[in-house]
């Protein structure tokens, strides 16, 4: 977007990577609904032609000095920088999760939605545990349109009947936007979902297969059902025979460890401009920043045109534009196979469809579609590969 704005910019993109990940599509994948391989392209397909690659790993950024150091020891300067390297998964936090995830019955669609599959596939009844952890962390209704696939494969697959679906999340609401929450709340009901709110996982004990949570004492349950608990250490254990989680999200080293992050680790930036508080050069978006909305692809897309805006005009008129952020985020809930539900909100946490969605002829997009389902499985790719990393505002 930059570079057509004005070609005469020189940019170099720090990247490590040789993939890029259509990561959205990873709930498909682990539904077994999706080709895997369809959510990948080569990195060098998609940095742009005019900018320099520079295949390296960031590793410290010193705003001071206006300098990046890389992972090569390599020292690179820079005038402006903008900040968008995501976020880290730290499985860490959680003791067992390192050794557990994506081994035997134990699944991730944030690391191996592959493996989600497998695990789904040949389930044969039994606890089917879905977990949530504590914000922030990356598509908010991805812990939860997992699980209404899984419950709708074992449906199909006839393991149902001796099927107990539990979704312990830390969240003390279902969603915090009311259209939304109220038509979740009715997908759960009519799935028979136990839902444990104010459970945070804790530990993971892989050989037994008990997931052990800290439970808040103004925890609430929905859908009660008679289910074997353990305790120990003042942490409650579920035994599971399946567990799909979510592991803990936090900024990355390199940003948590310098000047510009804040006592959280996130980058520091107003959340209208996207520029950081302290240094006026310096830019962030996406998942690493502060802005206090869901972390989604939806948000980045919103993000980025403020980012171009203010940085021209800051090389131009060394001040910021006009053009302000509102919080846009949206996060697609999957609601089952062939049914989306698609959560728009802002700052205000308010519902905000966006009114394209009447082109697709959806009148209220708070309630389960299907044109909704196809929107996520078909429309939206396309949109990102061809449109949005092409830098074309949608």
């Amino acid at each position: 977007s930059l570079l057509r704005r004005n070609p005469k910019l020189h940019i170099g993109i720090i990247e490590p990577s040789e993939d890029h990940w259509y990561q959205p599509a990873w709930t498909l994948v682990g539904a077994g609904t999706y080709d895997y391989h369809r959510t990948r392209r080569s990195m060098v397909s998609v940095i742009p032609k005019k900018a320099d690659w520079i295949k390296d790993r960031a590793f410290s950024i010193d705003p001071e000095n206006n300098s990046v150091t890389l992972e090569s020891n390599r020292k690179l300067t820079y005038e402006y920088l903008i900040v968008a390297p995501g976020l880290k998964l730290d499985t860490t936090l959680v003791e067992g999760l390192t050794e557990a995830i994506d081994n035997g019955v134990v699944c991730s669609n944030y690391t191996n939605p592959n493996h989600t599959w497998e695990v789904i596939k040949n389930f044969k009844g039994g606890t089917a545990l879905f977990t949530q952890p504590p914000k922030p962390y990356k598509c908010g209704g991805a812990p939860q349109k997992i699980m209404y696939l899984a419950d709708d494969h074992f449906k199909r697959s006839g393991v149902k009947k001796k099927t107990n679906v539990v979704y312990a999340t830390s969240g003390d609401a279902i969603f915090a936007v009311p259209e939304i929450a109220e038509t979740l709340m009715k997908v759960v009901d009519r799935k028979g979902i136990n839902i444990k709110f104010s459970w945070e996982l804790k530990k993971i004990e892989s050989e037994k297969q008990i997931a052990w949570f800290e439970v808040s004492p103004e925890s609430k349950e929905h859908n009660p059902i008679n289910l074997d608990t353990f305790k120990q250490n003042g942490l409650v254990g579920i035994r599971y025979d399946m567990l799909h989680l979510v592991p803990p999200n936090t900024a990355p080293d390199f940003i948590k460890n310098s000047p510009l992050a804040d006592n959280s680790g996130w980058m520091n930036v107003d959340p209208y401009s996207l520029q950081h508080i302290k240094y006026c050069n310096v830019f962030g978006l996406g998942d690493v920043t502060n802005v206090p909305t869901s972390k989604t692809g939806a948000a980045i897309r919103k993000q980025a045109p403020v980012v171009v805006e203010n940085f021209l005009d800051m090389i131009r008129m060394s001040q910021l534009s006009n053009k302000k952020y509102d919080g846009y985020s949206s996060c697609p809930f999957v609601t089952g196979y062939g049914k989306m539900v698609l959560a728009e909100f802002d700052y205000t946490k308010k519902f905000k469809p966006d009114p394209k969605l009447k082109r697709m002829f959806i009148k209220d997009s708070s309630k389960e579609h299907w044109r909704l389902w196809i929107l996520k499985k078909y429309i939206l790719p396309f949109l990102y590969w061809h449109k949005m990393l092409k830098g074309k505002e949608v």
